[in-house]
C-alpha cells in the first residue's frame, strides 16, 4: 500500500495593523503564548515593526522601564498589542494613516534575536 498522506504546509505568519493596535494571527502568537507584555520597535533601514515578548519576571523587573512595556493580550487564535501612539509613529513611517483600514503583513520570527519581525514592505 504506497499512501502518501497529506500535510498541509505551515501557515504564514500575518500582522494586521490599524490605527490603533497590532493583530497577529495563531502561527504569530505561538510565540507570544508566555509573554506577559511586549517591547515595540521600528527598524527604519529595512522598513519592519519589531515585537519583542517579555515573560513575567522580565516585564515586572525594573531592568525596563515601565514606559517600554506593552501590554498584549493573547488568545487561542490571535493576540493583539494596542498602542494608538506606537501606530501613529508607524503609519508616519508609510507615509499615510490608516484611517478606518486594516493592513495585513507578512511576520517572521527572527530565532536569534528572539523578535517578531513585521515586514512594512510586503503587504499579504
Amino acid at each position: 500500500m504506497g499512501i502518501k498522506w497529506f500535510n498541509e504546509p505551515p501557515k504564514q505568519s500575518i500582522a494586521t495593523l490599524t490605527a490603533g493596535s497590532i493583530t497577529l494571527n495563531k502561527p504569530a502568537t505561538m510565540f507570544f503564548e508566555n509573554a506577559y507584555s511586549v517591547m515595540l520597535g521600528i527598524d527604519l533601514d529595512h522598513q519592519m515593526v519589531v515585537v519583542k515578548p517579555l515573560s513575567k519576571s522580565e516585564a515586572v523587573s525594573h531592568a525596563i522601564p515601565d514606559n517600554k512595556k506593552i501590554r498584549i493580550t493573547v488568545r487561542s487564535s490571535y493576540s493583539r498589542i494596542t498602542n494608538k501612539a506606537f501606530m501613529d509613529d508607524v503609519a508616519e513611517l508609510l507615509g499615510s494613516s490608516f484611517g478606518e483600514n486594516s493592513i495585513k503583513y507578512p511576520a517572521n520570527w527572527d530565532h536569534k534575536e528572539q523578535v517578531l519581525m513585521i515586514d512594512l514592505k510586503g503587504d499579504v
